[in-house]
């Protein structure tokens, strides 16, 4: 899949990111997003198997309109059955600052089917692979993730193969909010599980 321009502004670029992509050259073999939109400066991260909403900076200063706590909305598939909703509120390991950090996330289940839910998770911080490592802490890790992955060895039949995890909606404190919808191989899966369920609750 491409990268698609969400919004084009003086001072940023919205992009909506495929999964399978760096926000910036990392020197592996992944496709570079900073160099896709023309060498622009990512003002924060998404992990290479996450796909979604990215800003980039357009100028020196741009990182400001990521202050006062933007609203970061993700959505997910997870194993097991989580309850209506929550609060993770626990420290996450820092490598580069040598301490643990506060992290908080919220979600509320959006679907119950079977053997996953599907969550829509809010952000309060931005730890490294929080959302991932809140999720496997619950005991609820995301599907499709290899690295944070609890006792979930198996695969999820007919899942795509990629981390179950879209960064779907982003609000600055200015004001100016962009969403971008599941793409297609979430959306077609999502839909396939509830067809599923609704089939068996029958």
């Amino acid at each position: 899949m491409e990268p698609r321009i969400v919004a084009d502004f003086d001072d940023i670029v919205v992009v909506d990111k495929p999964a399978g992509w760096v926000v910036h050259d990392a020197g592996g073999d992944a496709p570079d997003l900073g160099a896709w939109v023309g060498g622009l400066a990512p003002l924060h991260r998404l992990d290479r198997g996450t796909s979604g909403l990215v800003v980039y900076g357009r100028r020196a200063g741009a990182s400001k309109v990521l202050e006062g706590a933007p609203l970061k909305a993700y959505l997910a598939l997870v194993w097991g059955r989580t309850r209506p909703k929550g609060i993770v509120r626990r420290r996450l390991s820092d490598a580069r600052r040598g301490r643990p950090l506060d992290a908080v996330t919220r979600y509320r289940t959006v679907a119950s089917l079977d053997q996953v839910s599907y969550l829509r998770l809010r952000l309060e911080t931005g730890r490294k692979h929080q959302i991932r490592r809140h999720m496997e802490g619950l005991g609820h890790p995301v599907v499709g993730d290899g690295r944070y992955r609890g006792r979930r060895l198996r695969k999820l039949p007919g899942a795509p193969e990629r981390l179950w995890l879209h960064a779907g909606q982003l609000t600055l404190a200015d004001g100016r909010s962009f969403e971008a919808p599941l793409p297609a191989e979430l959306a077609e899966h999502l839909a396939r599980l509830r067809e599923d369920a609704g089939d068996r609750a029958t």
